[in-house]
C-alpha cells in the first residue's frame, strides 16, 4: 500500500503532522482563541522536540500531548470514512490505536530528532465554523515548512481536527489513501489493520 499514511501526510502531523476546527457551544470561536490555543500547544510540542531525551522517550511524551489537543479519534473516524460503520467494535478500537501511533510517528519523523526547532504563528482566518491558524516551523540546516492548523471548539474546548502541511489536508489525503487501499482489498478492514500494524512495526525496527 502506498502506505496507509503516506509520506506526504507525515509533515501533516505537526507539523505531525499530526491536521484545526474550533467552535464553542455558547460562543463563536475567535481568532484570538485559536491563536492562543495553537501557541500553547505548539510551544509544548516544540519543548519536547528540543529536549535532550531520546527519540523513543519523545514519542512517549508526545502521545498524551496529542491526545489532549488533537481530536485523533474524530480524525481517525473521518479517515476511515464509510468503512468505519462496517468495522466491528474490536476493529474500530484497534484501528484508532494504530492511527494514534502513526500520527506520533509522523511528527517525530519530521522534527523529532532535531534540536533548536522554532515555531512561529502567522495569520488566523475563519474556515467555515472553524479557525485556520498558519504556522511556520523551522529546523536547523533544513528548509522551514508551513503548516495550517484547523481548530474546532465544537466539543466545548479547542481541538485540532485537521492539518494542512504545505497545502493538502491531512484528513482528506489520508481518507483517500485508505479508501484506495480498501478498494483494492475488497473492503477488508482486517487487511488495512494488518498493513497499518506492519507500518508501525517497521517504523519501530532499528
Amino acid at each position: 500500500m502506498k502506505t496507509a499514511l503516506s509520506r506526504r501526510h507525515a509533515l501533516g502531523l505537526v507539523a505531525a503532522a499530526a491536521t484545526l476546527r474550533v467552535a464553542a457551544p455558547a460562543r463563536a470561536a475567535s481568532a484570538g482563541d485559536a491563536r492562543a490555543f495553537v501557541s500553547s500547544f505548539g510551544q509544548h510540542l516544540i519543548a519536547i522536540v528540543n529536549s535532550d531525551h531520546s527519540l523513543a522517550d519523545k514519542k512517549v511524551a508526545i502521545l498524551p500531548l496529542l491526545q489532549e489537543h488533537v481530536d485523533m479519534d474524530a480524525m481517525g473516524r473521518y479517515c476511515l470514512g464509510r468503512y468505519w460503520r462496517v468495522a466491528t467494535p474490536e476493529q474500530q478500537t484497534r484501528f484508532l490505536a494504530l492511527f494514534h501511533q502513526i500520527l506520533v510517528n509522523s511528527i517525530t519523523d519530521k522534527i523529532g530528532d532535531y534540536r533548536g526547532v522554532t515555531f512561529t504563528i502567522g495569520n488566523v482566518a475563519s474556515s467555515g465554523p472553524d479557525q485556520a491558524v498558519d504556522t511556520v516551523i523551522s529546523r536547523p540546516e533544513q528548509p522551514a515548512f508551513n503548516a495550517q492548523w484547523i481548530v474546532s471548539f465544537s466539543s466545548g474546548k479547542p481541538m485540532v481536527v485537521d492539518v494542512m502541511a504545505e497545502g493538502p489536508s491531512l484528513r482528506l489525503t489520508t481518507r483517500q489513501d485508505y479508501a484506495s487501499f480498501l478498494g483494492r482489498h475488497n473492503g477488508s478492514i482486517d487487511a488495512l489493520l494488518h498493513a497499518l500494524d506492519h507500518q508501525v512495526q517497521a517504523h519501530a525496527a532499528p
